[in-house]
C-alpha cells in the first residue's frame, strides 16, 4: 500500500489559523495578567499577605510575557520567507 501525498495547503487558510491562534494566545495572556492582579489585591482567601503579592507578581509577569513577547516570537517564526 502506497502513501498518498498530503493535500495542498491553502496559504490564506493557514494565515487565518495562525492569526486566530496568536490572538487567542494574547487574550489568554490578558486573562492571566488580570488574574495575577486580582491575587496581588488579595481578592482570594487561599492566599493572603506577602505571599499573595509575590504569587500575583509572578503570575502577572507570565501573563505580560504571554501577551507581548510570545506573539512576536511566533510571528517571527511563522514569517513567510521572501520570494526569490
Amino acid at each position: 500500500m502506497t502513501a498518498s501525498p498530503p493535500p495542498p495547503v491553502d496559504p490564506t487558510a493557514a494565515a487565518r489559523q495562525r492569526l486566530l491562534f496568536i490572538n487567542l494566545f494574547r487574550l489568554s495572556g490578558v486573562f492571566i495578567l488580570m488574574f495575577g492582579f486580582l491575587i496581588m489585591m488579595q481578592r482570594f482567601g487561599w492566599v493572603q499577605g506577602r505571599d499573595a503579592k509575590i504569587l500575583g507578581a509572578i503570575i502577572a509577569t507570565v501573563g505580560l510575557l504571554q501577551t507581548i513577547v510570545i506573539p512576536r516570537v511566533l510571528l517571527r517564526a511563522w514569517r513567510t520567507p521572501p520570494a526569490d
